[in-house]
């Protein structure tokens, strides 16, 4: 059975002094869910407080973007081997990232392989804008995002990827994709996909991430869905209680509590 896993991605939010502060706190309330993956991708500068803050915990650490390249001349610019050590994940391709920061569908293949080239675990994030969901262009744009992004992945790295869909309509929106279109592109897209390029064994054991405001009170009802295996959470994952209330969550819909 595949493990849950609730990811919170504070984006540009929280100090390393706040930051160090929630996660000492949170250890306290999500220490006890072992049986649910739990990670926190702060800011990058809250990065080298927190990391040692959670060794042990259980709690991973992940960074919100990494740059294609080893080193060179990228001022304002993070490389995996910066962070190898320090983090266990990275978001690779979130549709903020595409937005304002220049990322393509090549990008996100390039950063995947040196992520995974420096010890990195990828969460590949795809999904489609408002005009291409309304012009039924979901399945199209989420086939070449992902195939573009897992081109000449091996089915042994494949093995460390997690994929998160996230429709962009619904992201910072308040909107949410119901429950049944979730399972609709994550079971009848996503999942197949993975199949035809490495397989059962590998597409049964790869975590699909849902990405689109997901918050406590349609938590339980997204985490029903056969194919959604947890959250890439954005606004819920500020707040403690909220954290702690979608993990216990987690837990209990996949009878895990």
């Amino acid at each position: 059975m595949r493990k849950p896993m609730i990811a919170g991605n504070w984006k540009m939010h929280k100090t390393p002094a706040e930051a160090l502060e929630f996660v000492n706190e949170l250890k306290e309330t999500i220490g006890r869910f072992e049986q649910v993956s739990r990670v926190v991708i702060p800011p990058y500068v809250a990065l080298a407080g927190i990391s040692p803050a959670l060794r042990g915990s259980g709690i991973k650490v992940g960074a919100q973007d990494v740059h294609h390249a080893e080193s060179g001349a990228y001022t304002g610019s993070v490389s995996a081997p910066m962070l190898k050590g320090m983090v266990d994940y990275v978001i690779i391709g979130h549709s903020e990232t595409r937005e304002y920061l220049g990322v393509t569908d090549e990008l996100v293949n390039k950063k995947t392989k040196i992520s995974l080239a420096n010890g990195l675990k990828p969460i590949v994030a795809i999904g489609e804008k408002l005009d291409q969901n309304e012009a039924g262009r979901t399945e199209e744009v989420c086939r070449t995002q992902l195939e573009t992004a897992l081109q000449n992945i091996t089915p042994e790295q494949m093995e460390n990827i997690v994929i998160a869909y996230e429709p962009v309509w619904a992201i910072g929106t308040g909107k949410t994709a119901t429950p049944e279109q979730a399972q609709s592109i994550i079971g009848g897209v996503i999942r197949p996909l993975i199949i035809n390029l490495y397989g059962h064994d590998i597409a049964g054991d790869t975590i699909i991430l849902y990405g689109g405001s997901m918050k406590p009170d349609n938590c339980a009802a997204l985490m029903r869905q056969a194919d959604i295996d947890g959250g890439l959470i954005g606004g819920a994952s500020l707040k403690v209680d909220d954290f702690t209330s979608l993990v216990r969550i987690a837990a209990e819909t996949k009878h895990l509590a």
